[in-house]
């Protein structure tokens, strides 16, 4: 492909990408993850900014983009709802024209897809999706790169999602499992089952790439996985739906005997953090040998400057 095509684009959702495109962000994210370990000071990023507009607390995600533009010469502006006037006292849509004429880029971490969207419709820069309730696009690069270190190119591999199914990280990791190529299981109450229609889209692109797309309530379908993946049973948001929630999912918890249940030595487990240890996984799995949740979230900064590196 040719990477001047990305230039200057938004990643707001993997449903805008191409396979091709997604490879070559995640080569992108293996070259500098291999440049990181050197000790060359590299300027990319000189004379350029990123507003990062934040609705929702975060640990991953701030410091992997503050770090990714700085190290490269570039000035993070770090900007909270208690900072500016976003969607209160001035529209989003003129707070996007204003912040697309001073920055040279900018990340949403937020609650409704729909305002991230605006920010790219209006302000004339590239638009980088830090977590939405709908999708968290950069968290799921980071996730694929991680499976990739330990078990291989992606087609083909078996990755396995327990827990909450309307879960932001669930909805795009199936996604970009299906545009790569990746077997999918999400393991779920019914009540908790995915939207129908992001469903059936999944289903129809992994028909191109060969994967599969299963979605069960039964805990046994973890057999023969990579990756074991969970995240809280309560998203940021839903505090009030917590008790609901641990009610629906407690027998879905990734325990070890869960992981013995995959029938692999060799499985990982995956979560995109913070996590609530004896909740939706125990310390006895996220810290024990089977655990890449470290290197998962290491990954977030070298994908984000992957994405960065390829549309700056």
């Amino acid at each position: 492909m040719d990477p001047t095509t990305l230039k200057g684009r938004s990643v707001l959702t993997w449903l805008d990408y191409t396979t091709e495109e997604i490879r070559y962000f995640l080569d992108s994210a293996k070259r500098v993850k291999e440049e990181s370990r050197g000790r060359e000071v590299r300027r990319r990023f000189a004379g350029k900014t990123l507003a990062l507009l934040f609705e929702k607390r975060s640990t991953r995600t701030r410091c992997a983009f503050e770090t990714a533009f700085g190290e490269e010469g570039g000035h993070p502006v770090f900007l909270s709802t208690a900072d500016i006037q976003l969607g209160a006292k001035e529209s989003i849509e003129d707070t996007a024209r204003v912040l697309g004429r001073m920055f040279s880029a900018i990340q949403f971490r937020g609650f409704t897809q729909a305002t991230v969207e605006a920010l790219a419709r209006y302000s004339g820069v590239p638009v980088y999706n830090g977590l939405t309730d709908d999708f968290h696009p950069t968290q799921v690069l980071a996730d694929i790169q991680t499976l990739e270190e330990n078990c291989g190119p992606a087609p083909g591999k078996k990755l396995c999602f327990v827990g909450d199914g309307r879960n932001n990280v669930a909805r795009s990791l199936m996604v970009i499992c299906a545009k790569l190529g990746v077997h999918f299981t999400l393991i779920t109450p019914p009540a908790l089952n995915p939207d129908p229609a992001l469903t059936a889209r999944c289903t129809a692109i992994a028909q191109a790439s060969g994967a599969q797309i299963r979605i069960t309530p039964e805990i046994r379908e973890v057999e023969g996985v990579h990756a074991v993946y969970t995240d809280v049973w309560a998203s940021m948001g839903e505090e009030a739906k917590k008790e609901e929630r641990v009610r629906l999912l407690r027998p879905y918890q990734v325990n070890q005997a869960l992981m013995e249940q995959t029938g692999r030595k060799d499985s990982i487990f995956l979560h995109c953090l913070p996590a609530i240890k004896g909740e939706e996984v125990t310390a006895e799995v996220i810290d024990g040998p089977q655990s890449r949740v470290w290197d998962e979230a290491e990954n977030r900064k070298h994908t984000i400057k992957g994405i960065l590196l390829a549309t700056l």
